[in-house]
């Protein structure tokens, strides 16, 4: 039933009015439900251009909201952070007031412990007082995630708890697998053969490898032996043909903890290498110190990420930043470099993490002088 409304939502005969005001949940609860990424990405993108063109300023955040937690889970952080500004500006201008979720959950990815506590608290007695109920949720999600990448599961596990315990939370999906990781990790491992279960209710039934992924991840954690190698291989495989790059550089990470604690170093250092690229690239500071440690405990030194090493961009990256800073689309630059846009949308946000900007607009201020010269070749 879920995917017959989830389909009727992606019709075109769907009336512009209708869809700008359900699709955030068709996103939120039924794209989540379905693990189903691709369709939440093509309605939350399509919601928030119909709320644009129609000028609906009071859907529009709600609209920017669910995009940037698609973004989030994508691993995206630097197009969540510029729809962050985007939608702080909108509400600045407006008057109106939405809890800070979106700036609350970037924070947590990003793994800034400080700026969670503050939003929480800026926050959590309105949420309580309008009876936000999602909102709740979205707290405990995002100091889930951000405990686990800390490194803190206990304080990992008492977050999601609560959510865990209720099948009917639009984001029961999301949070079991934190729940699972940090039960796992925490040594206390009740709960969470059962949360496994009731996980695999939703990843069995929806059967896509976003869905099938996490399952094998989440297997592997409460796992032993060769099982546990498999499941986690299957894990990598799978989430690597989605578009849900976090997930991915997350089952690097935990298959190279595994590998480090069965005492294959050579093996762990190639999981954790690529685990510490991937999360370093997007920003996900936390989870990329968590990935350092572990190399570093395996006897390979790794710098930390610094103003100055996330300044410097790959050659690619350079010719792709000085096209869009003469105002090319994506379009545009994929047709001159011979790549996809989808490509130089991921190139673009990796510039955008490495100079610590938002927007396009930013790139003429902070572009390295020596790539302002630079023409593609």
């Amino acid at each position: 039933m879920l995917r017959q409304a989830l389909n009727a939502f992606c019709s075109e005969r769907l009336p512009n009015d209708e869809a700008i005001r359900w699709f955030w949940l068709a996103c939120h609860v039924a794209a989540t439900d379905l693990w189903d990424d691709e369709i939440w990405d093509a309605l939350s993108a399509r919601q928030v251009q119909l709320a644009r063109d129609a000028g609906a300023l009071t859907v529009l955040p709600i609209a920017l909201a669910t995009r940037i937690a698609l973004h989030l889970i994508a691993g995206e952080l630097a197009a969540a952070a510029s729809l962050v500004e985007e939608l702080a500006a909108i509400l600045e201008a407006t008057g109106s007031y939405l809890a800070p979720y979106g700036a609350l959950l970037l924070a947590a990815w990003c793994g800034h412990e400080d700026e969670v506590s503050e939003l929480i608290e800026a926050s959590m007695s309105g949420v309580v007082a309008r009876g936000e109920g999602l909102g709740l949720s979205d707290i405990e999600w995002a100091s889930a995630m951000l405990y686990n990448g800390l490194g803190r599961y206990e304080d990992a596990r008492a977050a999601a708890q609560q959510v865990r315990e209720d099948p009917h939370d639009p984001l029961f999906s999301l949070v079991l697998p934190e729940f699972i990781e940090a039960a796992a990790r925490s040594g206390r491992a009740e709960g969470a053969d059962d949360a496994l279960k009731r996980l695999v209710e939703s990843t069995r039934a929806s059967g896509t490898d976003w869905a099938l992924g996490i399952e094998a991840r989440s297997r592997a954690l409460l796992s032993d032996g060769e099982a546990a190698e498999y499941l986690y291989r299957e894990a990598i495989q799978r989430l690597g043909r989605t578009r849900i790059r976090f997930e991915v550089a997350r089952a690097h990470l935990l298959y190279g903890e595994w590998l480090r604690r069965e005492g294959r170093r050579i093996d762990a250092r190639e999981q954790l290498r690529r685990a510490h690229e991937m999360l370093s690239d997007m920003g996900a500071e936390a989870f990329a110190e968590r990935a350092r440690r572990e190399l570093a405990a395996t006897g390979e030194t790794v710098r930390k990420r610094t103003a100055d090493t996330r300044g410097q961009l790959t050659a690619q990256e350079t010719q792709i930043a000085v096209l869009a800073r003469e105002g090319h689309s994506n379009p545009e630059i994929g047709a001159q470099l011979f790549i996809s846009p989808r490509t130089v949308e991921y190139h673009l946000h990796k510039v955008f993490t490495k100079l610590e900007i938002s927007s396009r607009n930013e790139l003429q201020r902070v572009l390295p002088s020596e790539a302002r010269e630079a023409q593609p070749v």
